[in-house]
């Protein structure tokens, strides 16, 4: 975690003891868990109307121990979707281009973060997003008033707020584990809320 320039921590210290519970829990996870929880979670996010009917879907690729995403990618694709996924940017804001396929994803090193699998086609700009009809959003938990907990790093946090200033209204789905589904988060001005949340389990709607 980055150090404020004030020497105070850039986060509430709820959210840093949220978030490192959190992370914790999925690190627990079993393989054969995690490989059981994606294919659930993609049956349950195919369910929802608003990718059903969505033309573009702005997505990502899971990493680590986030519910898994591939199925779900592959999924949409063989669907018809125009599937947009992200490109970090130094800044940490995000870039978009379009998955074609497993053999379209390359590893990406970045400075202090992990690496990450992104889409090696051409870049589309960081205004891509603003033309998708639904919004995949990464997360750590979400509240049953459909405030999102993310990991902190803030490229989402642009990203809501740059689909606000177009005026655009993508549905926003977050994909999490059933247990990532809690009573409250919490909240800073910033934050936007979600209209659903898709779990292994099912879909929670706000």
């Amino acid at each position: 975690m980055k150090d404020h320039p004030s020497g105070k921590s850039p986060f509430p210290p709820e959210k840093f003891t949220l978030r490192r519970e959190l992370l914790a829990a999925r690190r627990a996870l079993s393989p054969e868990s995690r490989t059981a929880a994606a294919r659930a979670l993609s049956r349950s996010a195919l369910a929802l109307p608003e990718l059903a009917g969505a033309r573009t879907v702005a997505a990502y690729v899971s990493v680590g121990a986030e519910p898994g995403t591939r199925e779900l990618l592959d999924a949409l694709r063989a669907a018809g979707k125009r599937v947009l996924l992200p490109l970090l940017l130094p800044d940490n804001d995000l870039d978009w281009a379009a998955y074609e396929g497993p053999g379209s994803l390359a590893e990406t090193a970045h400075p202090g973060k992990m690496r990450l699998l992104e889409p090696a086609g051409p870049p589309l700009g960081p205004d891509a997003v603003t033309g998708a009809d639904a919004v995949l959003l990464p997360g750590l938990a979400v509240d049953r008033r459909g405030m999102r907990l993310g990991r902190g790093g803030g490229s989402y946090d642009r990203v809501l707020a740059r689909l606000e200033r177009a005026g655009a209204h993508p549905a926003l789905v977050v994909l999490l584990y059933d247990e990532e589904v809690v009573a409250r988060v919490p909240e800073e001005p910033h934050d936007h809320p979600v209209q659903a949340v898709a779990t292994p389990s099912g879909v929670v709607r706000f």
